[in-house]
């Protein structure tokens, strides 16, 4: 938690322990959600729920389940998510986005996740179509919603559901700037979102200062770190360059030279992203929200230091 005293203060700065060593030490409660994103082929599910099993004895606050661009995994992540409902006693919370969809077929989608008992929806305006891409021009359609803004406003006047939305501590690729960021945020807040999720980022610092942005501009609901624990350096690489996430030169050194050694590649990954989500447990984030690419190992670990254990089933 964050250090609510000079003398605290003090002590964490003196400490010979590191910020991973003293979450160990924590006995504040942590709270952690897991996206997962639907399967293609049969092997790609088993994998799924294998990461699925594993994570459930965690209790997370709530899983969500990604919907590909243009509504183009629509079915397969409404199967997914009537499964978690079915076979779990996990929380699904069914991404929703408003490209390439007309107003009448999103809230017929809305309705759907009513009727199966799904009551979080992530409320995402999503990326541009085709080969745009993440960070192209893109145009709502005229019959749509044109932003998130819009669709969570859809969301709550059907009712009973939680909203989640995105944040961008780095800007959106699309965004003129920070306030403007700022300004979307809070206009989601108003639509009727209950929380907000991060980009995954490297630049803590950014972060936080992002943090105080948000505060400063009134916005009061609640921001969790969206944490990527990524092994493969190069697909890291493409996935910042396309959403504006820094990548930090001392990153790209700790994984230099290990293209042929994904053990290793592992052990930095889970390294880095636990000591980023320490750290932040100081600065008082009890959410963390990890994107796993539907694979539990490197997840689980993190959770251990921030002391989320398996709940005994009843």
């Amino acid at each position: 938690m964050a250090p609510s005293s000079l003398a605290e203060a003090r002590a964490l700065l003196l400490s010979p322990l590191g910020p991973v060593a003293r979450a160990g030490n924590s006995k504040k409660a942590v709270n952690v959600s897991f996206e997962f994103f639907p399967p293609k082929t049969d092997e790609a599910e088993a994998n799924l729920w294998k990461a699925i099993r594993r994570l459930e004895p965690l209790n997370p606050a709530f899983v969500s389940v990604t919907y590909g661009a243009g509504g183009s995994t629509r079915e397969r992540t409404h199967r997914t998510v009537q499964r978690i409902i079915t076979e779990t006693s996990l929380r699904p919370a069914a991404h929703l986005t408003c490209v390439e969809a007309s107003r009448a077929e999103v809230d017929e989608v809305i309705e759907g996740y009513k009727s199966i008992g799904v009551d979080h929806i992530v409320a995402l305006r999503g990326d541009p179509p085709g080969a745009t891409g993440i960070g192209g021009a893109y145009t709502p359609r005229a019959d749509g919603y044109a932003n998130a803004t819009e669709l969570a406003q859809a969301i709550n006047a059907v009712g009973g559901f939680d909203i989640t939305v995105g944040a961008y501590p780095e800007k959106h690729p699309e965004s003129p700037s920070i306030q403007h960021d700022l300004d979307v945020l809070k206009a989601k807040q108003d639509a009727g979102a209950t929380r907000a999720v991060s980009q995954f980022f490297f630049d803590l610092d950014a972060f936080l200062r992002y943090r105080d942005q948000v505060r400063a501009a009134g916005i009061t609901l609640k921001l969790i770190p969206g944490i990527m624990p990524v092994s493969n350096f190069a697909g890291l690489q493409r996935m910042t360059s396309a959403c504006g996430a820094a990548l930090p030169d001392w990153l790209a050194a700790h994984f230099d030279g290990l293209d042929d050694d994904p053990e290793t590649r592992k052990l930095l990954a889970a390294a880095v992203a636990a000591e980023t989500c320490a750290r932040l447990q100081e600065e008082g984030f009890e959410d963390f929200h990890f994107y796993t690419l539907n694979r539990a190992d490197l997840v689980y670990a993190i959770c251990r230091v921030l002391g989320v254990r398996e709940q005994k089933a009843a």
